[in-house]
């Protein structure tokens, strides 16, 4: 049997537990009264994996109906992986252990472009055809995916039978309703797919024809066979009443975020416009305080945690953020539990949410200016100014706190030297900041800074914007570690070919199918980890397949370019996105949402405004 064979052999390999299942919280159910089975695959290693909120809400929310089963899966790390294929082990679910081949849905979340090849060593190793058009007529398995990479799915066509654009929680369950319906009346896999491209949020690239032009760029994207010219991303309009689990499965090792987590709003009022989640998950929408607080509580008491984070894109965005608070901290003080929240914004913080948030243990703190200058900060609509930065600093300092790390991006459209040496400037102001603070003459601060190079991403106003070459980032990174005077400011900053590839992918088009397929023939499997990374196997399948990939990473792209995403809606307008862009080389900012409506598109969703004022409808 296949599950004697998996222990026989797990005592071989680091951390076993990633690879056994049998934790607290998971589900096991009878495989007799179960009619839909669906692996939920995570493409990285198990530490990563069961840190994923999405996963923890689709699973439970599958698990949820009696005769749809739900089970986890993740990739091996290489020592694991040479196990399995030396002893013929298939990859398998966690709960059954059994193969996942055997499972009616196979379905992957795109979190990041760097696990694509994952995705395709997944599936050899579940012994699945890694494409799509070598699966035949046989319906099962259908292998999908949702996440944020879904906006640009065109890399992956050639491996994917369907994908889900935006939020789950109901299209999922439509999909395998349908999927029952049509297994139990015999219909083919090209059938339930022409069925399931009619599910509002389903994409299936199969119907859709791609032409280009002789200078390689898209002429046209054409439907076939009945399916939409535009598949618009699904979204849950009311918070509160969306599913959110009230029990989570408790692994045996420390994972990345090894706590429970309530999601307290979706989307973002910023308008960043390099930041490629602000739009994807507009419109903003908030949970009450009652309904968090709910959430919370049962999580931790289902668990035995003791850290509870807040999660978002920015926390304290949320408009009763203190109501929250308050109500969490009298629950969570008397049981020794930390409450995090990770996402705070340097303009909103105060003294109150700070003694809020110490409350339990005080940790440092993380702010992300994302530029050195102001000129450039309000290229990117970051909003934020230096004053506020100090005041924030300020703030901390009085409250204990003596490390700041402090984020930024490089390569920014527009950047230029000074603004490389706006972050050591900025830095150094945060430095003399602590220290003419009185009593502060001999205390110990550390302020961190981490660059990273800018990405752009599809649905951001820089979707259009060259990325940076790696020999100029190179060059700029000499720019601040000269600026950089005081031993109190440490410089983490990283370069490396992954960010060019990363960018390829994001803005990248069906051909490079061809190009992940050769790089994992070539033995790329964790691509999203460094010691994995090798940018001459990337380099060689890029020009075996006659593709460049500064065509996608670095070339600029004007407005009316056919994009790949162009059909898949994501509810923020291209026109938008134009706008902003313009604005950006113009140095002029947009107000938040909550301020002033900047028409996006993302609230006809709704209905209505996303923050109606007095006297609106």
């Amino acid at each position: 049997m296949l599950k004697d064979k998996i222990e026989a052999h797990l005592l071989e390999v680091q951390r076993p537990s990633r690879y056994s299942g049998g934790e607290v919280g998971q589900v096991v159910k009878d495989r007799d009264k179960v009619d839909v089975r669906f692996a939920f695959c995570f493409p990285d290693i198990y530490d990563v994996g069961m840190s994923h909120l999405g996963m923890k809400i689709l699973y439970s929310l599958i698990n949820s109906r009696e005769n749809y089963w739900c089970e986890r899966v993740f990739a091996p790390w290489p020592d694991y992986e040479a196990v399995m294929r030396r002893e013929g082990i298939p990859l398998y679910g966690l709960e059954s252990r059994d193969p996942i081949r055997a499972f009616d849905f196979i379905g992957f979340t795109l979190q990041y472009e760097m696990s694509f090849t994952a995705i395709l060593n997944m599936l050899d190793l579940a012994g699945v055809p890694i494409r799509q058009s070598e699966r035949g007529e046989a319906i099962a398995p259908i292998v999908c995916a949702g996440g944020p990479c879904a906006c640009n799915a065109e890399p992956l066509c050639d491996f994917f039978d369907l994908f889900i654009l935006g939020e789950g929680e109901e299209v999922n369950l439509e999909l395998m309703d349908l999927y029952r319906t049509m297994r139990d009346a015999g219909a083919t896999r090209s059938a339930f797919l022409r069925e399931a491209a009619k599910i509002p949020g389903v994409y299936v690239p199969s119907l859709y024809d791609v032409t280009y032009h002789e200078d390689g760029t898209i002429e046209a994207v054409t439907p076939r066979d009945g399916a939409p010219a535009v598949v618009t991303k699904r979204v849950m309009t009311d918070m509160d009443k969306s599913f959110y689990p009230d029990s989570v499965v408790v692994p045996f090792i420390e994972i990345v975020h090894d706590r429970v987590s309530v999601e307290v709003l979706r989307g973002c009022i910023r308008g960043c416009r390099f930041c490629q989640a602000g739009s994807l998950y507009r419109p903003f929408r908030e949970k009450s305080p009652e309904t968090i607080c709910a959430q919370g509580r049962a999580l931790c008491e289902s668990t035995g945690y003791d850290e509870l984070s807040l999660s978002s894109l920015s926390t304290s965005d949320h408009s009763r953020i203190r109501e929250v608070l308050d109500d969490l901290l009298c629950y969570t003080a008397e049981r020794h539990i930390n409450l995090s929240l990770p996402s705070l914004r340097v303009d909103n913080f105060s003294k109150d949410v700070l003694e809020k948030v110490t409350t339990i243990r005080k940790s440092g703190l993380t702010f992300a200016p994302e530029a050195g200058t102001q000129r450039l900060r309000d290229v990117i609509n970051k909003n934020v100014t230096e004053e506020e930065l100090m005041r924030t600093c300020t703030i901390a300092f009085e409250g204990g706190y003596t490390q700041v790390k402090l984020y930024f991006m490089m390569g920014l459209p527009t950047e230029t030297d000074e603004d490389i040496e706006g972050i050591a400037d900025l830095a150094q102001k945060v430095v003399n900041l602590f220290y003419d603070m009185p009593g502060r003459a001999k205390g110990k601060l550390q302020v961190s800074i981490s660059t990273a190079t800018f990405v752009p991403k599809p649905f951001t106003a820089f979707e259009f914007e060259p990325q940076v070459e790696k020999d100029e980032i190179i060059r700029r990174q000499q720019v601040l570690r000269r600026a950089i005077k005081s031993k109190k400011i440490k410089a983490s900053m990283h370069v490396s070919d992954i960010s060019q590839m990363e960018a390829a992918l994001a803005r990248g088009d069906r051909r490079l199918g061809a190009v992940l397929y050769d790089v994992w023939a070539a033995g790329g499997k964790l691509e999203s980890w460094d010691e994995f990374f090798d940018a001459q196997r990337w380099y060689a399948a890029f020009e075996k397949n006659g593709l460049d990939p500064a065509f996608y990473a670095n070339r600029t792209r004007p407005y009316d370019e056919v994009m790949p995403w162009d059909h898949l809606d994501y509810m923020v307008s291209k026109r938008f996105l134009i706008r902003e862009n313009e604005l950006a080389h113009q140095g002029v900012t947009t107000p938040s949402c909550r301020e002033h409506c900047a028409g996006c598109g993302a609230n006809k969703v709704l209905g209505r405004p996303c923050f109606p004022k007095e006297g609106d409808a």
